[in-house]
């Protein structure tokens, strides 16, 4: 696992970790909370249940006791009904108090038994009753449902839940994107500082040529043209780092001249046991920025020529959709393949099979192939066989300007 990605993983770990220890805490703490709260209610039930036994069985307690009992009923407040054996509703409180069981004439109270019907069925389902023995031998039963507070308080820890994951999300969400914006400052930073220490040394490079050209009397020595080339292209690396950042101008070319030129370039600074070869649509327009496509099929090439153990081939191929709104360049290897399960990981940053590599090649690459407004993706790829890369890009598109 590279640096990034482990990094990446751990942030998510602890964060999750942490969102965890939260929520257990938080359904610990209500759970115990609404266990206490639940046998409060029960014993109001109790109490209350108590004193309407009292009142009924006691009518000749004086008038003080009597006043105390129903202050005492009266104090507890929780939604319950006192019922016979069979179901027939004698009493009920703190239920809604625009409804009535029986019918009284009364404009501004709804008549609805059938109300007082649902309520008990639910009071049934929520808690076992209290008895109440009758002096004549008979039974009424006390059935009651929790409060608001308790019912609201047992949904709390859900909208707590909801709200530290947003938090969070929130949080990772501002964090990942300082962290980005941090690291784009860096590679900007150390990409322009670069390009300035290359300058002096590239400029000297081409001042010892022409001297050696002129002392030696070789102008047309083809070793010294592909060192000047090679100084040349040391310009190029240079003025793309200076360009990090900045708004590279997109032109129209024609991507076969464009392919073959970097191909040709390309091909005699690598081993003469591997066959290039370019074909397809050779009309095909796009619009890029050379320098920075080159960077991409350098980036590409390098991998599928590194992929290839001793000789092979690494086939470009170059198309057009049936409408012609997208041009395809597919670029395959004979080389060690890519597993299936590292498909999208090969693009991200730190990345790399081999062990001095720094897995930054396709990451860039596909930030390049973004700026251009199009896609790169692993077509396919079979271990040991080889691997195909394919970069889609608009045609006759115009661009909006983009940093890269």
């Amino acid at each position: 696992m590279n640096p990034y990605q482990y990094n990446q993983q751990r942030w998510k770990f602890t964060l999750l970790i942490f969102a965890a220890l939260i929520a257990a805490a938080s359904l610990l703490y209500t759970n115990y909370l609404v266990r206490n709260l639940s046998k409060s209610e029960r014993t109001k039930a109790e109490v209350w249940a108590m004193s309407t036994r009292s009142i009924i069985t006691m009518p000749d307690v004086d008038d003080e006791m009597i006043t105390f009992i129903y202050a005492v009923r009266d104090s507890l407040s929780l939604p319950a009904i006192i019922a016979d054996s069979r179901d027939s509703i004698i009493y009920w409180r703190d239920l809604d108090s625009t409804k009535v069981l029986d019918d009284n004439g009364d404009k501004d109270l709804v008549y609805d038994p059938a109300y007082f019907k649902r309520q008990l069925a639910i009071m049934k389902k929520s808690h076992p009753p209290i008895i109440i023995n009758l002096p004549s031998g008979g039974q009424w039963f006390v059935y009651y449902k929790d409060s608001l507070l308790l019912n609201l308080l047992r949904f709390f820890p859900y909208v707590q839940l909801t709200l530290i994951a947003i938090f969070l999300g929130i949080a990772y969400t501002v964090f990942n994107s300082i962290r980005k914006s941090e690291q784009n400052l860096v590679w900007v930073g150390m990409a322009k500082e670069a390009a300035h220490q290359l300058g002096t040394p590239i400029s000297s490079l081409m001042a010892w040529l022409e001297l050696v050209r002129a002392k030696f009397d070789a102008e047309e020595d083809p070793l010294l043209t592909e060192m000047e080339n090679d100084v040349k292209r040391l310009e190029v690396v240079a003025d793309r780092f200076s360009k990090i950042g900045s708004t590279p101008v997109l032109q129209g070319h024609t991507l076969y001249k464009v392919v073959v030129d970097f191909v040709n370039y390309f091909k005699v600074r690598t081993s003469d046991k591997i066959v290039f070869n370019v074909s397809g649509d050779t009309k095909a327009q796009a619009m890029l920025n050379v320098p920075l496509f080159d960077w991409v099929l350098e980036n590409l090439l390098k991998n599928a020529a590194n992929a290839i153990e001793s000789a092979g081939r690494i086939d470009i191929v170059i198309s057009e959709n049936i409408a012609k709104e997208q041009i395809f360049v597919d670029i395959s290897d004979t080389g060690k393949g890519i597993p299936r399960a590292k498909f999208d990981a090969v693009f991200q940053p730190g990345f790399t099979t081999r062990k001095r590599g720094w897995g930054l090649g396709l990451s860039l690459t596909k930030r390049m192939i973004d700026y251009h407004k199009g896609q790169i993706f692993v077509k396919e790829s079979e271990i040991d066989k080889g691997t195909t890369f394919r970069i889609i890009l608009p045609s006759n598109q115009t661009y909006e300007p983009a940093q890269i």
